[in-house]
């Protein structure tokens, strides 16, 4: 007896995948239509019941300890197949209905498929998000392969039916259980679910139909943007099979700090600071804004951390420029840590105006302005 481990070229101790990829390797080097030399078609049978035996965990369990006659029952007993058997069995009926192989993967649809999403993200500058702008991207995507033309056969050629599944894509396998015959469906191994085998394919795509290019794309972005928006391009994802439409772009937005201004929503947050004087006898001073310098007033008697807001100078409303939010400015006062001889003169004088409306001494003037004695 021809032994399976050798048939499939694997060890032993090959896992699921490595039987799997051994199989259908060389499932498609003997297949029938592929293969017209003689013995080929003896040669794909006793690869298919090499595989059967060996991709079922419990049947390859007895195969490990009995050989092929460990296949076929013993001691008068029933064979019960696959009593891994129960596992599939369930999957089929539950499972199988909603699209499902045995092996827990989806079917693959024989009619036209739309191309999957992408994603892009792409880095802004501070002031673009808030005003918009024009972007060129290069994206990798798929595209379908201009030389077949999609079809995944070399030109002058044309995919042809599976003799495996008779181009239905999918084989059935009978499974003896205690409880009677039952009917599994998979996956057809030989065309992988398409129905077709390409004997000659195509040299651009590799028989695939499609191919990865990188395309320009110039993305328009709209003023008020921020970080976490997402922008939908659509029909610039990955081509669809078989005729299906095109996939989507996403492009998620990813916003640049700036070193004087910071954002939360539609307002605009900065600081200036201003000395004691300019606090106490006002003043006018340039600010930086997104709209660029701006001068601002300091109204005379502006207290420490005092916000003044400069109305419409914020971040546009997404999908309504023309609303825009506030900048708030936080106002600091700086006050000296050591004052001349003339300056106290002056200060004391000062002081000693306004001792009976106000303040009782000049001790008491300097802790209002410095925050402690003098």
């Amino acid at each position: 007896m021809a032994d399976f481990y050798q048939i499939l070229g694997v060890s032993r101790d090959a896992d699921a995948d490595t039987l799997k990829r051994a199989y259908r390797k060389l499932a498609r080097q003997y297949h029938p239509d592929v293969n017209k030399e003689p013995g080929a078609e003896d040669k794909f049978k006793e690869i298919g019941k090499a595989y059967e035996a060996l991709a079922d965990p419990e049947t390859r369990a007895r195969y490990d300890q009995f050989g092929e006659a460990g296949l076929g029952g013993a001691a008068g007993m029933p064979d019960m197949g696959d009593m891994g058997g129960f596992a599939d069995l369930f999957e089929t009926f539950f499972n199988g209905f909603g699209g499902q192989n045995p092996q827990g993967g989806r079917t693959q649809r024989r009619g036209p498929q739309q191309g999957d999403d992408l994603r892009y993200d792409l880095n802004v500058d501070f002031k673009d998000a808030i005003f918009g702008q024009q972007r060129e991207i290069k994206i990798p995507h798929l595209e379908t392969c201009e030389v077949c033309r999609g079809t995944g056969a070399k030109p002058g050629t044309g995919p042809k039916t599976c003799s495996t599944c008779g181009g239905s894509g999918q084989v059935r396998r009978a499974t003896r259980t205690p409880f009677g015959n039952f009917t599994q469906v998979a996956e057809c191994p030989s065309c992988n679910g398409a129905g077709q085998i390409i004997a000659d394919p195509c040299v651009s795509c590799g028989g695939n139909g499609v191919k990865q290019v990188r395309k320009k794309l110039r993305i328009n972005i709209p003023a008020g943007v921020d970080t976490g928006t997402k922008l939908r391009v659509s029909g610039e994802g990955n081509v669809g099979l078989k005729g299906g439409p095109p996939g989507d772009l996403y492009v998620f937005i990813k916003v640049k700090n700036d070193s004087k201004l910071k954002r939360d929503g539609v307002t605009i947050y900065s600081e200036i600071v201003v000395s004691y004087l300019q606090a106490i006898l006002g003043d006018t001073v340039k600010i930086t804004t997104v709209d660029g310098d701006v001068n601002l007033k300091i109204p005379s008697g502006t207290q420490p951390n005092t916000t003044l807001s400069l109305e419409n100078k914020g971040v546009p409303r997404l999908g309504n420029p023309v609303a825009r939010g506030n900048h708030e400015v936080l106002v600091k006062v700086k006050l000296p840590t050591r004052i001349t001889d003339g300056e106290r003169e002056l200060l004391e004088g000062l002081a000693s105006q306004y001792s009976d409306k106000n303040i009782n001494s000049s001790s008491g003037l300097f802790s209002k302005l410095f925050g402690k004695e003098s």
